[in-house]
């Protein structure tokens, strides 16, 4: 038996360590927001919060984190009403949607360590892949979240 902290609630799962969170998020949990994209943590379809920390979930066996205070998608508003969240609704990011939870994760994840970002920084910090190629937006949508602060 594991415990995870997740979104700030306990939850024991009965996997084995090797298990990758993102499996054990989704099919354990019930959280579905984290989602699957190349299994092999180059994408950040699957990138969550652990310990503060953009992580790629595919990739981490759920047995190393146990002491650790995991956040998803699902743990950043009850509301969508975080700063990134609204930006990117009000930009238009998605366009499939389907990378943006990661992509969201990754700049609450930039914005908390750096509150005004520069291009040259947001560049940097979001490496995650848009197939959809919604750059442009993400960079004005990260822009529009640290204007707004509290991110």
């Amino acid at each position: 038996m594991i415990s995870l902290n997740i979104n700030g609630q306990a939850h024991q799962v009965e996997v084995d360590p090797e298990t990758p969170l993102l499996w054990v998020l989704r099919e354990w949990v019930g959280l579905t927001g984290t989602k699957y994209g190349c299994g092999i943590a180059q994408c950040g379809a699957c990138s969550v919060h652990i310990d503060g920390a953009v992580m790629r979930s595919c990739s981490i066996p759920v047995g190393s984190i146990a002491d650790s205070k995991i956040t998803t998608i699902e743990g950043i508003s009850a509301d969508n009403s975080h700063p990134v969240q609204v930006a990117w609704l009000a930009h238009e990011v998605p366009q499939c949607g389907y990378c943006q939870s990661g992509q969201i994760m990754a700049a609450v994840a930039l914005l908390a360590e750096k509150p005004k970002p520069t291009d040259a920084d947001i560049d940097e910090a979001m490496t995650n892949i848009c197939r959809c190629g919604t750059y442009g937006r993400i960079r004005t949508a990260i822009h529009t979240a640290a204007a707004a602060g509290k991110a």
